[in-house]
């Protein structure tokens, strides 16, 4: 079961758009990165780039990205949220992917589960001082009310020296700290995924 093929897709809510470069999203690469080495192939949409909606609903409607974004977790395993921390909280793009993601609450399958239910999620989350842990458990709690699972060690993230003005993109390299928790995280969340699809929830 441990060499199972997974699908992972990585959502980095930086508040800038492509070609800007982004702390988020290159948090969110390595640990794609990382997850391949478990058999697990992904992709990494930066929200920032497309027009998705406010709201609390599966689409919005005309001109909202968010279905074809929507259909891309519901085909992977494995659910990547990758998060600046913006005045000691989540970005409001990832607060929004957040609230869009309610909108699972009314979906369910022919049995009554959530069609989130069969899927592992992670967090990444970068700043330039302390809140890894507020931030990672806000969307901790928010992954897990919309149906998501969490296995243990399920964020890896760094965070600057307080009131200093370095990113974790500018740095010379990744700290050994950082990579430890991205490869924790990779090993856990896929272990996780495989035993889910093997092993869905039971009906309540």
């Amino acid at each position: 079961m441990e060499s199972t093929p997974l699908r992972a897709i990585a959502l980095v809510c930086t508040l800038n758009p492509s070609p800007a470069r982004s702390s988020s999203q290159l948090l969110a690469e390595q640990t794609i990165e990382a997850l391949a080495e478990h058999a697990v192939t992904g992709e990494v949409v930066r929200i920032a780039d497309h027009d998705v909606r406010p709201g609390v609903t599966v689409d919005m409607g005309e001109g909202d990205a968010w279905p074809s974004i929507r259909n891309k977790i519901l085909a992977a395993d494995i659910l990547v949220l990758s998060t600046p921390i913006w005045l000691g909280h989540p970005s409001s793009v990832a607060q929004r992917v957040m609230e869009r993601l309610d909108g699972e609450l009314s979906e369910t399958d022919d049995e009554g589960r959530m069609l989130t239910y069969g899927k592992a999620a992670a967090v990444c989350v970068v700043g330039n001082e302390d809140g890894a842990h507020k931030v990672s458990a806000d969307l901790f709690q928010g992954l897990n009310d919309v149906g998501f699972s969490l296995a243990p060690n399920a964020v890896t993230y760094w965070v600057g020296e307080a009131m200093q003005g370095t990113d974790y993109q500018d740095l010379d390299k990744t700290p050994d700290s950082v990579a430890s928790a991205t490869k924790a995280l990779a090993a856990n969340t896929a272990h996780l995924a495989r035993h889910l699809r093997a092993a869905p929830y039971p009906v309540s």
